[in-house]
């Protein structure tokens, strides 16, 4: 944990096992909802759910990171990411699922957050940038291996042994206990603040959903945001210091930042969970869903010099401005194979797909951690993370949401809009802050 790269590789794994979690479950779907006795579409709600958990729990592990230190909450995190994983396992109905996913979400979350606030803590400049580039490569790559991951154990053992996979995440857990800072600023966690983000994501994700879950969960969905998002406003003006502070939610840089680079794991999920259900309805194994999908994982290996690179040549607002037309040329490709019936495209498509989350993330990283002082860096994180799998949840929602209604590949193309409005985003504004560079 001395090491940036021996770190970078660590926390990759663990974010890539937060991957897998989607990408090794969506090829055992069909199986899945066979056995459970329950729709596609809903089954599809294990995604979404696990997506929802992961950027509403984001947030909060940042505020306890600057609250008690960033190891308690990073190896309580992974243990709960795991024991969810067991759970989801060992469901005997979707109801049980369902509450474990969305547990093995909140704890995933501590990854997606507190290991980039680790390496940004630890390290700064051509370091950080390196570490940060390894960190998504790694993870872009067993992500992308998910599929055939899944496809083999679903083989060998069936649906329940593809939603174990996070498990071998306990390994993880005494390197990180030896390594990870402890201590931070002893202040309390904004309970309410937390509370009402995650009314307000929670609706978002089940208005998108709403087309296949039935009118029941948009309604409740639409109450849950039309309550939520002016609730969260009003308590940011109330409580500037609280779980979403002022300064940073007010900062130019780290909402551009953030709402652009949403886009990329909003296309990264969605052919993740898309590609899949259109294999299946071709009639292919989750195996060989898994195999067509091994290209993306090769990418993966390539992902770190090249984010590295941008991000010393270009910065990060040019590295995400990049990436958002990438997931844009990665969707309309998958729409074409998705029609044409084509998997070398969808399979072409995915390989785009994980070259713009392999660099678009840690830009995102890099630009976030940039332009707030140190203090404030893991809050910050935290909160561009929460949006930037916000963006996560939206791609699977709807993929999951509108499949079934409207047919994949035109789901794709309605994802068009979203990294469309992130290089909007980029544009808006001036220059971005730079905070004076220092190591923690």
């Amino acid at each position: 944990m001395h090491s940036p790269g021996r770190t970078a590789v660590l926390l990759g794994l663990l974010f890539g096992l937060a991957g897998t979690s989607t990408s090794a479950v969506t090829v055992a779907l069909p199986q899945l909802s066979a056995e459970l006795g329950v729709t596609a579409a809903t089954a599809a709600w294990i995604v979404s759910g696990y997506t929802v958990a992961l950027a509403v729990a984001t947030p909060l592990h940042g505020r306890l990171a600057d609250m008690a230190g960033i190891r308690l909450p990073l190896t309580v995190g992974v243990a709960m990411m795991s024991a969810g994983a067991v759970g989801a396992a060992l469901a005997p109905n979707f109801g049980v699922l369902m509450v474990a996913r969305v547990l093995q979400g909140a704890g995933a979350a501590s990854v997606a957050v507190l290991g980039t606030a680790l390496i940004s803590a630890r390290w700064s400049g051509e370091q950080r940038g390196a570490a940060l580039g390894r960190v998504a490569g790694v993870a872009g790559t067993l992500s992308a291996l998910g599929p055939l991951l899944g496809g083999a154990l679903e083989s060998l053992g069936g649906w329940r042994w593809s939603v174990a996979l996070p498990v071998v995440g306990l390994l993880a857990i005494p390197a990180l206990w030896r390594g990870a800072p402890a201590g931070g600023s002893g202040e309390p966690v904004d309970k309410v603040g937390a509370l009402l983000v995650a009314v307000a994501a929670s609706g978002l994700v089940l208005l998108i959903q709403s087309p296949s879950a039935g009118i029941v969960a948009g309604s409740i969905g639409a109450v849950l945001l039309a309550a939520g998002a002016p609730a969260v406003a009003w308590w940011i003006r109330r409580r500037p210091d609280g779980f979403l502070p002022r300064s940073i939610v007010t900062n130019v840089t780290v909402l551009r930042s953030a709402f652009a680079a949403a886009a990329v794991p909003a296309s990264w999920f969605a052919l993740l969970l898309g590609v899949p259900l259109a294999a299946a309805s071709w009639g292919w194994t989750p195996l060989a869903t898994g195999l067509l999908l091994v290209p993306a994982a090769l990418v993966g290996f390539v992902s770190p010099p090249i984010a590295r690179r941008l991000l010393a040549r270009l910065g990060g607002r040019r590295t995400i401005a990049l990436a958002c037309p990438t997931a844009v040329v990665a969707l309309l490709i998958a729409a074409l194979g998705g029609a044409l019936e084509s998997p070398w495209l969808l399979a072409l498509a995915v390989v785009l797909v994980t070259i713009a989350f392999g660099v678009g993330q840690p830009a995102m990283i890099s630009s976030v951690g940039a332009a707030v002082p140190g203090a404030q860096r893991g809050v910050a994180l935290g909160i561009a993370t929460l949006v930037f799998l916000t963006g996560a949840s939206v791609g699977a929602a709807l993929v999951g949401g509108l499949s079934s209604v409207i047919g994949v590949p035109a789901a794709f193309c309605l994802l068009i809009a979203l990294p469309v409005l992130g290089i909007v985003a980029l544009l808006i504004g001036g220059p971005d802050r730079v905070e004076p560079a220092t190591a923690g």
